[in-house]
């Protein structure tokens, strides 16, 4: 019996590879898996570590107009010759341009997930547009699937879509945690100790980490405030490490932030990092004050490798983290109360303890990605039933 065919739209190819890695190979085994992308030597890449076809149409991250009917005319084209069952799309841009061209491509099930909305941070002329182009994406769509309860209830809330359109796989998280890569054992205290010299890093140090885009919404304006706060007490000996690329044209940073990452021994940033394990096992806590989520892998990574998270309390963050259980939840944009949380875990080893203790443990009950993979497939599963029952 011939597959069906599924075809997965991301707007770059980092996020085929990082954020959906192992799903595309997963469903492959279910259905005929095509990925799109915009061109890139990262989208052959994926086509290699999934095992599955790949297609590109250039796609840009920011509103161009012009730039956007182009690809929309040549997202159709491709979806015409493909004639897929299923079209599933992640990231905003992806979101519209798939959505739009599947409908008028006359593809039966269109689905789009939600995994963080940047028009969250946006404001006048621009959050008009962004709101915009949501509702569009979603009224093209015959399925949404915000990846956390906080943008489910959000999308509600500004009447994005209707609730028959809506909802949440699982627990939440586009594709779970694979908790047996992101495992602390998987990481030798000979690669530990490594890792440690060369960085810099004492027994007596305390580590707080962040993985992660170095840009403003991510919170690394007040993340460098309070660390200086706490920095401020010799004894706490504490470190910051900084694991993620500089992104200087989108969302920079302060001119102030950026000089103290330059010139504070004690803050180390060592750039993207492939493999972020070993980071992850030289440290203490986890720190996220992002300000807008959708469902944030690297929170549930750190819990997966044992540590406890301070994160900020917005949606994802605040579902994955439970206050005082496995990590502490401060409000966004405020380098006091973060400060106030970095203190708080340096001082009180019992809860520190606690935290961590808890971290792993509910991350493998409620995220382990098995699960997750297998919510999606019963979900394309029941679209394709559906619209069998209607062809009857």
């Amino acid at each position: 019996m011939k597959k069906h065919t599924i075809i997965r739209i991301t707007t770059v190819p980092i996020s085929l590879r990082v954020l959906l890695k192992g799903q595309l190979r997963y469903m492959s085994k279910y259905f005929e898996i095509k990925a799109v992308s915009s061109p890139s030597s990262e989208l052959d890449l994926v086509a290699e570590i999934e095992g599955i076809k790949v297609s590109s149409v250039k796609m840009s991250r920011e509103i161009t107009p012009i730039k956007d009917i182009r690809s929309l005319w040549n997202m159709y084209r491709l979806l015409r010759r493909n004639k897929p069952m299923i079209v599933h799309t992640h990231t905003p841009k992806a979101g519209v341009i798939g959505m739009i061209a599947s409908l008028l491509a006359g593809i039966p099930i269109r689905m789009h997930t939600v995994a963080g909305l940047p028009l969250m941070e946006a404001r006048g002329v621009k959050r008009i547009i962004l709101n915009l182009v949501e509702k569009i994406t979603y009224r093209c769509a015959t399925h949404v699937y915000p990846n956390s309860r906080g943008l489910f209830d959000f999308i509600l809330e500004n009447k994005f879509v209707n609730l028959d359109k809506l909802k949440v796989i699982g627990n939440g998280s586009s594709n779970g945690i694979n908790t047996e890569f992101f495992n602390p054992d998987a990481v030798t205290q000979v690669v530990r100790d490594e890792l440690n010299a060369r960085l810099g890093i004492r027994k007596v140090d305390f580590v707080f980490i962040f993985v992660g885009r170095i840009v403003g919404d991510k919170g690394i304006n007040e993340l460098i405030t309070a660390f200086l706060k706490i920095q401020d007490n010799s004894e706490f000996n504490a470190k910051l490490l900084l694991v993620g690329e500089l992104e200087s044209d989108l969302d920079p940073l302060s001119v102030e932030t950026l000089k103290e990452i330059e010139n504070n021994n004690s803050i180390i940033s060592v750039g993207f990092q492939r493999d972020v394990r070993p980071y992850f096992a030289i440290s203490d806590v986890l720190v996220f004050p992002s300000y807008r989520e959708g469902f944030p892998n690297v929170v549930m990574q750190a819990g997966a490798m044992g540590l406890a998270s301070i994160v900020s309390d917005i949606n994802g963050c605040n579902e994955i983290i439970i206050e005082g259980t496995n990590g502490l939840i401060v409000p966004p944009k405020s380098s006091l109360a973060l400060a106030q949380a970095m203190k708080k875990v340096i001082l009180r080893k019992d809860l520190l303890y606690l935290l961590k203790q808890n971290a792993r443990p509910m991350i493998i009950a409620r995220y382990e990605q098995n699960i997750v993979w297998e919510e999606i497939l019963k979900e394309y599963n029941m679209a394709i039933e559906q619209i069998k029952e209607k062809n009857v």
